[in-house]
């Protein structure tokens, strides 16, 4: 499909971000149509090891779909040419401090002034005000500081992080969501706005029912390890070969794993007799269990209990995540092309629309620092003289 057919297909993008959560945001305007125009600054040091770690794994399937072009802003004429290009944009997408913002003339006031339509798209760490504005933030700072640390691990391992940049990626994904209120609300008003979210609000908005077990009633969640903090039956237990997750929380389903695992008599057992019951006996209830998944390989359980409507599933590792044949069924992986690195492999959207089937690959992959400089100049409206002066100048690359 070509990019034109898409959602997304008559929206520009203009990218400022760095690190991670700003790219996440931008990637779901890219992958579903939208022009994104990647504007980075001038490579001043050794180009070749800036230009490998834009062709590693993380950068590719970060910037898939996506154009770069180098431009100073810290230059008059750098400002000029981003202003033309806001001209001509709808949306912009920075994670620059305030003061930063301000002096590159990228706040939303000093934008609507040169298209009162624009939307700026802003993400940071604790927020664009209130006494953390200021403080650089980083994923796993954030996930100690939102709590997600304190009910991740067990008592044994203490605070642990998760395995992933967590607060990066949902605070991108809200960021995505909002971008995509925003141009609903042009739609309708013509009228652009400012939209941002931080890791902070972000992370305490994930916490869900962890969190609203504390905003509602004051209670403080613990670790609980592999076991679901209110739900019992409902964690990892060890099988013949290995470990599985199980959950059977619901009296039906609780039977019913009592009889498949051959202990009927647990299922009318006077402890295990309520849901609340189930949790305050847990962790005798759970060794149960565990004793009898034992007699089982995990193949066995999960083709024993899934029928029975209780879920069951293995524990992988990553390749084995994206080799499980449903995984593979789904076509998770999509191949881009590139230039150097050939085909490679990279993670599609998790969006399905009927109207709109996945491409059978990217557009194009990750770009290289300024890769699509001259070409972007030139759809513009400069021409091949401004561009090569403004090379010499230094202004872009």
């Amino acid at each position: 499909m070509n990019t034109q057919d898409k959602p997304l297909s008559k929206y520009t993008v203009l990218d400022l971000t760095v690190a991670r959560a700003g790219p996440v945001a931008v990637r779901l305007l890219a992958d579903w149509g939208a022009t994104v125009i990647r504007i980075e600054p001038p490579v001043r040091r050794d180009r070749g090891s800036i230009i490998g770690k834009n062709r590693g794994s993380d950068s590719q399937n970060l910037h898939r779909n996506k154009r770069s072009i180098c431009l100073d802003l810290k230059s008059p004429e750098g400002r000029e040419i981003l202003y033309t290009f806001v001209k001509k944009a709808d949306v912009v997408v920075e994670n620059f401090r305030a003061e930063v913002k301000e002096r590159l003339g990228l706040s939303y006031d000093q934008l609507r002034q040169v298209n009162d339509k624009i939307i700026l798209a802003s993400i940071s760490g604790f927020g664009q005000d209130g006494p953390y504005k200021d403080r650089p933030g980083l994923d796993q700072i954030l996930q100690g500081m939102s709590g997600l640390m304190s009910v991740t691990g067990d008592e044994a391992t203490g605070p642990t992080r998760t395995g992933i940049a967590i607060s990066d990626t949902t605070s991108g994904m809200f960021l995505g969501q909002g971008i995509l209120l925003a141009l609903l609300h042009r739609e309708i008003t013509g009228q652009g706005q400012w939209v941002h979210t931080s890791l902070l609000e972000s992370m305490l908005s994930k916490l869900d029912f962890q969190g609203s077990r504390y905003t509602m009633n004051k209670e403080i969640p613990v670790q609980t390890g592999n076991f679901h903090p209110t739900l019992s039956p409902m964690g990892s237990f060890h099988s013949k070969d290995g470990l599985v997750n199980i959950a059977a929380s619901t009296d039906r389903m609780f039977g019913m794993l009592c009889d498949k695992l051959g202990c009927p008599e647990y299922g009318s057992d006077e402890r295990f007799s309520s849901p609340d019951k189930r949790k305050a006996n847990r962790s005798e209830l759970d060794a149960i269990i565990e004793a009898h998944t034992k007699n089982f390989t995990s193949s066995e359980l999960i083709d024993a209990l899934n029928p029975s409507g209780i879920p069951c599933g293995p524990i992988y590792n990553i390749g084995q995540a994206f080799e499980d044949p449903q995984a593979r069924h789904l076509k998770m992986v999509t191949p881009a092309e590139h230039p150097v690195l050939g085909t490679i492999g990279l993670v599609r959207s998790p969006i399905n629309l009927s109207a709109f089937p996945h491409d059978e690959k990217f557009h194009h992959a990750g770009p290289d620092n300024g890769e699509h400089t001259e070409q972007i100049m030139a759809e513009m409206g400069f021409n091949s003289k401004e561009i090569e002066e403004m090379k010499q100048k230094g202004v872009i690359q």
